[in-house]
Order: C-alpha cells, then structure tokens, then sequence
C-alpha cells in the first residue's frame, strides 16, 4: 500500500513546482479599445482610455493612469475596478490653476507621481510643464515650466523656466522633482521648497554619455524615462536605446543595458549585449529587477538584478492585440509606453495604441 503522507507530499511538491514554472499571465484590467471618450467614471473595463500613457500607484494602493488622447488623469480601484477621471475636463489646453484639477485643461499628460504627501505630480508634454495636484483640496496649479517650449530658467525659479517637450518626472523623497527634458536633451531637477530648477545631465548635444562618465556637463541622448528608488536614478534613453543608472549622490552614471545600437536582441545574454529599439517607459520591482518598455519593439523586457540577463517578460514581437489570459510572453501589444510594479510583483502596462491597460502577473 501506498503510504498517505507520501502521496499528499509529492502533490504538493507537484503544485509548487508547477506554479513556480507557470509563465507570466497578461490581461486587460482598463479600456475597452476605443480611444473616444465616453465619460469619466464607470467600471475599469467599460470606460474608453485612448492613448494611456504612464502608470503608476498611488496612494492606497489605486492605480492612476494618464489619458493622452483624451488629456485625462484617471485613478482607478484595483479592487472595485471602478474608474474616475481626477485631473483634465477632457478638453485640450492649457487653464485651471487655482481651481480642481478636473476642471483643468490640459495637453498630453504623459507620466504621474506622488509624493510622501499624497501630492500627484504630472508632466503635460505639449505644455512643456509640470504641475501638481493638492492630495487635500484637489486643487491643480503649475510647478514648473512657462508653457512655452524652449530652454532656459537654469538657477532661477520654475514658474520662468522653459522646458522641451518634457516625457518623464521622478521624485527622490527628499524635495527634489526631475525631469527627464528629452527635447532638450538633459535632465533637469526642481527644488520644491526652494522652485528653482537646475540641469543635472546633459549639454543639448545629441550624444551617448560613457560609462562611468559624470552626467553634469556631458552628453546624455533623449533621456525618456526616470525611475528612483533607493537613492538611483534609472534611466531609460529613447534615442539611446539604452539603459543607465545614476547614484544621486556622485552624479556619475553607469551602463546597465542596450549595446546603443537599434534592434531586438539578446535575450538570455547579459543585457550590455542587448539591443532595445526606442524604450520610452522604466520600473523597479522590489528585488531589484528592471523592467524596460521596449516600446518599438512591442515588448516588456526584464533585467534580472542579479544576474544582469535579458529576457522579454510581455510581447511577442508583434504589433497587434491579443493574449489575454495566456502566457504574457507571446501576448500582442502596440507600442506600450508606462510602466510600474506593484507590492506584489504585478506589473501594469500603458498597451497606448490597444487603449488599454494590462497587467502581468
């Protein structure tokens, strides 16, 4: 006969082993394809989000999402799966401050962040700015950036400083909002007790920097994406097609992937050797694994924090919608752009031109 305890624990061991080596699983949890709005509130899956950019969680655990198409910030509760527009009135422009942020115009928000507070920044791309959302009042005004594109401002206060076409904003939790300026090519840093603005990175010369090179007062190309954590600024260059991080104490940056070159490669290699084409979107989880939006691409690929190797979570490869429900790695999406991580390692993605929002987990 067969001994009772033997079989259960070799189930379980069969389980166990089964769940470590099922694959991601993409689905949509946002948007029903339609890019045209059809109002500002109603369940996550029946509301139309065209164009959403960046992602992110906020406070509470909800995820706020950026509508370009429709120039709209939406939060939505990941457990009602109920979503609200709270900052745009849908209306393309520029007006509002001083009074609530959804009765504010706006023109393409691309990227949301809080701070400690519960504050909501975001970056409006064709306003050439950046601007915040009280977490008490609601209330919206401008924190930076004239609304004209150009460049100036350096040493002097945000309200005069210029910006071009600005994609991506981190904060580092000690009062300090930066920019990822692509236009300009640099990365700019508003002090928000002090308001003024400072170049961080980059000179305007369209140039890769070099590994172990200070990033005040040299190259950096098209810088599109920031993310912070832990004191490290990961860089994501969208003209670079590559990958670099930056301690915020020395200021000197540090190759981490993307050979430089144009392409989709590299996949189970060390990812220097990879080739990224065009990645316009860059997140940590909590192990120290990056993940980059490898948006020409149309692919998710993830950089193990310890071993240094490249593999694609999300994205066949192919333009297109499809997946859901199945294995994330040979899901369709189209040109993806925002990227975040939960608390549990789940990974939501702006699919822009699906106008949806999916989540691997």
């Amino acid at each position: 006969m067969h001994d009772g305890r033997a079989v259960v624990a070799a189930v379980t061991v069969y389980l166990a082993t089964a769940a470590i080596a099922a694959p991601p699983q993409i689905d949509t949890i946002a948007g029903t394809g339609r890019p045209e709005s059809n109002g500002d509130s109603g369940p996550a899956l029946e509301v139309n989000v065209g164009d959403p950019f960046g992602v992110e969680i906020g406070p509470g655990g909800d995820l706020y999402v950026t509508e370009v198409r429709n120039h709209r910030v939406w939060r939505i509760d990941r457990e009602s799966r109920k979503a609200q527009v709270v900052a745009g009135n849908g209306e393309k422009g520029y007006s509002g401050d001083g009074g609530q942020a959804t009765d504010a115009r706006l023109n393409e928000p691309y990227e949301v962040r809080f701070d400690d507070a519960g504050n909501m920044y975001f970056v409006e791309m064709q306003n050439h700015l950046i601007r915040r959302v009280d977490a008490k009042t609601g209330i919206v005004s401008t924190v930076a950036g004239t609304g004209e594109a150009g460049f100036a401002g350096d040493g002097g206060p945000g309200a005069q400083a210029q910006f071009r076409q600005p994609h991506s904003i981190a904060l580092d939790g000690k009062r300090g909002l930066y920019v990822a300026d692509i236009g300009n090519h640099r990365i700019r840093r508003i002090d928000l007790d002090a308001g003024t603005v400072e170049t961080i990175a980059g000179t305007g010369e369209r140039r890769l920097p070099e590994d172990g090179q200070t990033a005040r007062g040299n190259p950096i190309l098209g810088p599109r994406a920031l993310f912070i954590t832990g004191g490290v600024m990961w860089i994501a260059l969208r003209e670079g097609h590559s990958v670099w991080k930056m301690n915020l104490g020395d200021g000197v940056l540090h190759h981490v992937g993307g050979s430089g070159k144009r392409g989709y490669s590299g996949d189970g290699r060390p990812a220097k050797e990879a080739t990224f084409d065009g990645p316009k979107g860059i997140a940590l989880d909590g192990a120290g694994n990056v993940y980059v939006v490898d948006t020409e691409n149309q692919a998710i690929r993830k950089i193990d924090g310890k071993s240094g190797v490249v593999t694609t979570l999300a994205g066949s490869g192919e333009r297109g919608f499809g997946g859901d429900g199945r294995p994330a790695a040979k899901a369709k999406l189209a040109r993806p752009h925002g990227i975040c991580v939960d608390g549990e390692g789940r990974v939501y993605i702006g699919d822009t031109l699906n106008h949806r929002v999916r989540v691997v987990q």
